[in-house]
């Protein structure tokens, strides 16, 4: 391991915004933290937005920064990564984001029923032929709803179109209420997303912010000229998740 990922291990350890539990502290086991967040960690009252494979927490921070009145926990399991946004965090002192570091199958062992409104899940692995890692599968739909309020919305954004007609299948092979879907963000989605259903539940900002908060590799595949896709809908759902019918040999590459 190189010295400057020991340095970062270890600065981190000091970043009272970055959560560090370990496989022990999850794996069968309530976290502390676990219902408890804007208690214990926020201290507030606010909403509580979470962003999965936050990467190096660029998007968590700047959508915390444009809106104080939610709180916004970025998860990741890359120490290395998430050193960047949690020092950011803790030199400017931005009171409404902090950070987790954990494997996302451990997610229902860190927030409790209703904690959560939002779920951010921003360029992910598509994970193509392997449905049960991907984190809009039944599996992980599953897992949200079990600590989403009712209304609960998730976000997806991604440069992929193999997991954007994956995890739109899904939701229209599960009834789920779509809120907004675009396969071209910046060109032809962007004047629909003003009119759609994203805007009266979350607001202009919200929408706003798609085009202004950008990932560091949004930032590269928009420079390669590749098209960004949305999709947002509401999780709310009776009983098991149903995979899609759908055909995935359309949409490889």
């Amino acid at each position: 391991m190189g010295k400057d990922k020991l340095r970062k291990f270890k600065e981190n350890e000091s970043f009272a915004c970055l959560v560090q539990p370990t496989t022990a502290d999850v794996l069968g086991h309530d976290h502390p933290l676990k219902g408890n967040w804007n208690r214990d960690f926020f201290r507030n009252d606010n909403p509580v937005v979470v962003e999965l494979g936050c990467g190096k927490g660029e998007y968590t921070v700047d959508l915390a920064m444009r809106n104080p009145a939610f709180n916004y926990i970025g998860v990741d399991i890359k120490g290395a990564r998430l050193w960047k946004g949690a020092k950011f965090v803790n030199e400017n002192r931005v009171a409404n984001a902090g950070f987790l570091r954990t494997r996302i199958e451990f997610i229902e062992s860190l927030f409790a029923p209703e904690e959560v409104s939002e779920i951010w899940i921003t360029f992910a692995d598509p994970q193509i032929g392997r449905e049960k890692k991907r984190l809009t599968s039944p599996l992980f739909l599953s897992r949200y709803r079990n600590f989403l309020k009712p209304g609960g919305i998730v976000h997806l954004k991604t440069d992929s179109r193999y997991l954007f007609e994956y995890s739109k299948a899904i939701a229209e092979q599960n009834g789920l209420r779509i809120l907004a879907q675009t396969s071209d963000l910046y060109g032809s989605g962007r004047e629909m997303l003003y009119g759609s259903g994203l805007m009266s539940v979350c607001g202009r900002d919200a929408v706003d912010a798609l085009f202004a908060v950008q990932t560091f590799y949004e930032k590269q595949y928009l420079s390669q000229g590749l098209p960004i896709t949305f999709l947002s809908f509401v999780i709310d759902h009776e009983g098991p998740y149903a995979s899609p019918d759908w055909n995935p040999d359309l949409w490889e590459r």
